[in-house]
């Protein structure tokens, strides 16, 4: 497992029951707050991040969370939570089960994005905070922030959505089921240790490159520069990205992880789609990236059709559903209209 610098935990021993019926005897939430919550309480920015960050978004958000960014802890009161199944620091796969004194491995309950959002939820309450004036994710973040404000929609005063949508497509779904069986084709996969599936990840990673960037920009960034007969850049690329997750996260973490994605349903044992998103009576600025092949902007345009106080934004963007991550100046533009409406 891995702890990012600053990174604080917070210890739940009372045991959380899971949504398909799994339990955690107790729970590790790992977690980073900037700035102050002011007199008031009502400073906070939740920000939910996706697949495979971490709680750290000053990190990997940087220009759109930090100092001297519109999201920055001197005026607002920041958090963010590590996900549960995730390998920085909240419990995961990797975690020691209390029962056992060994690692949980590929037993670890099967869990969902609102198993996520109720732990998220935990950590809020032991925060003491009752109000957030806005809560901003894209991607599985943005999913996690829609499932928040609907698990609590008198706490949370306004959404912006990036990149992100009402249900799991089908299409996402086979993406992950891919991913998942690159992993499962790892005979180590299933193995009680630090490296089980190692390569099987690698290889999942570099399937799920392939949605997340456009054709164009792999033209454009990775054609060699002269004829080949092997070690294509392009080739290259996606072995290079994939060892890097291999060395930074664990393929049950990302196995867990991925099944979490697909239970992504705002409607399920709710009511249609349509009427649980017209109850959120919330201030909603939605992103769209025009690119994106993961998330294509369809889904966020239902999204603005049915929150009844939506507005919708596109991005131009030769990155694809990674411009969530990448077009900070669009980004900041986007969150500068949003905040002039608080």
């Amino acid at each position: 497992m891995i702890y990012p610098e600053n990174v604080q935990i917070y210890q739940h021993k009372e045991g959380f029951t899971l949504e398909q019926g799994g339990y955690l005897a107790e729970l590790d939430i790992a977690y980073h707050t900037f700035g102050t919550l002011n007199t008031k309480k009502n400073n906070v920015i939740w920000v939910f991040h996706a697949l495979t960050a971490n709680s750290d978004p000053s990190d990997w958000w940087k220009g759109v969370v930090g100092t001297d960014a519109l999201v920055n802890p001197e005026e607002h009161f920041i958090v963010c939570a590590n996900v549960l199944g995730s390998f920085y620091g909240t419990t995961n796969p990797r975690s020691i089960k209390p029962e056992t004194g060994a690692a949980y491995g590929i037993d670890f309950p099967l869990f969902t994005v609102r198993d996520v959002v109720q732990v998220h939820h935990l950590l809020r309450q032991h925060l003491g905070i009752s109000e957030i004036m806005l809560g901003l994710g894209g991607s599985f973040g943005g999913h996690q922030a829609l499932e928040f404000a609907l698990a609590a929609p008198v706490v949370v005063k306004s959404l912006v959505l990036l990149a992100t949508c009402a249900r799991e497509t089908a299409w996402s779904i086979a993406i992950h089921e891919a991913q998942r069986m690159a992993i499962e084709t790892d005979l180590t996969w299933k193995e009680n240790s630090p490296k089980a599936g190692a390569t099987g990840l690698k290889t999942a990673r570099a399937l799920g490159l392939i949605s997340y960037r456009t054709i164009a920009a792999y033209i454009q960034t990775q054609t060699d520069e002269t004829p080949k007969l092997d070690q294509h850049k392009a080739a290259s690329y996606v072995r290079y990205q994939g060892k890097k997750l291999e060395q930074r996260f664990h393929a049950q973490s990302y196995w867990h992880l991925s099944k979490c994605l697909d239970t992504h349903h705002v409607g399920r044992n709710r009511g249609t789609i349509e009427n649980i998103l017209a109850s959120l009576n919330i201030p909603v600025s939605i992103i769209g990236i025009k690119s994106d092949l993961l998330i294509p902007v369809e889904e966020q345009q239902f999204l603005a059709a049915h929150l009844p106080q939506s507005r919708y934004y596109e991005i131009d963007s030769r990155f694809g559903h990674d411009g969530f991550l990448i077009e900070v100046t669009k980004i900041n533009a986007i969150l500068a209209q949003h905040f002039e409406r608080l």
